[in-house]
């Protein structure tokens, strides 16, 4: 008999559940696993799959980014004060952000300044 494991309650699925949720993907079952899904192993045996919602690739990518910074400053954007938004576009820049089209536009419209104040941290950060 085979033991049908509950995604829901298993302990590998709940320890990267917060994970699942920032790359936007979901745990399934191993009797649902599809081609594409990668196949997670809990002591010895496939316990459960992940699947990509719709492999968002860099649609989202930067609302992706942006929403990580948040989670690592520790508040949301319009709680942020002036150097933590010179550290989010900091980190923003370390991960690669601003070589998305129009991102400066974007993260400047995000952290609620111009687009001229974007590109004074940047400079700032690069001297």
């Amino acid at each position: 008999m085979v033991t049908r494991v509950d995604v829901s309650t298993h302990p590998l699925a709940k320890a990267i559940a917060p994970l699942l949720e920032a790359i936007q993907a979901q745990a399934v079952p191993e009797e649902s696993i599809e081609p594409g899904d990668i196949p997670l192993r809990w002591r010895g045996r496939v316990a459960l799959g992940v699947r990509l919602d719709g492999s968002p690739g860099l649609h989202g990518a930067l609302e992706r980014l942006i929403a990580a910074a948040e989670r690592e400053l520790g508040a949301p954007i319009d709680q942020l004060s002036r150097e933590d938004k010179q550290r989010m576009v900091a980190l923003l820049d370390a991960k690669g952000a601003f070589t998305l089209r129009k991102s400066v536009e974007d993260v400047a419209d995000a952290l609620g300044v111009s687009r001229f104040t974007i590109y004074n941290y940047l400079n700032a950060q690069s001297k």
